[in-house]
């Protein structure tokens, strides 16, 4: 799994997301966006954490990679992106399988 924070997104890289969003939902203008990328059962596992761990939003973004990877963005104010990523890197780390 690969992860990145960007704090404070510029419009253009808000639009790019917009753009390539799973939904069509509108969410306003983001403090922080958080990039997730890796296989598809890593990105599920992933989502479902951050949601469950604070207030955020979890999009998948769409593209194509013969490796079968996916990137999800998780938006939201950046203490609560930051302690999604967090979140999800401590439970890839606990894996029990």
């Amino acid at each position: 799994m690969d992860c990145r924070i960007i704090k404070s997104p510029s419009e253009g890289t808000l639009a790019i997301l917009n753009r390539r969003k799973g939904s069509k939902d509108n969410l306003g203008v983001p403090d922080a966006v958080g990039l997730v990328q890796g296989k598809l059962i890593e990105m599920v596992c992933a989502a479902d954490i951050a949601e469950k761990a604070v207030g955020v939003t979890v999009e998948d973004i769409r593209g194509s990679c013969p490796q079968n990877m996916i990137l999800l963005a998780i938006f939201g104010d950046t203490a609560s992106v930051i302690a999604a990523m967090e979140e999800i890197k401590k439970k890839e780390n606990n894996r029990l399988w």
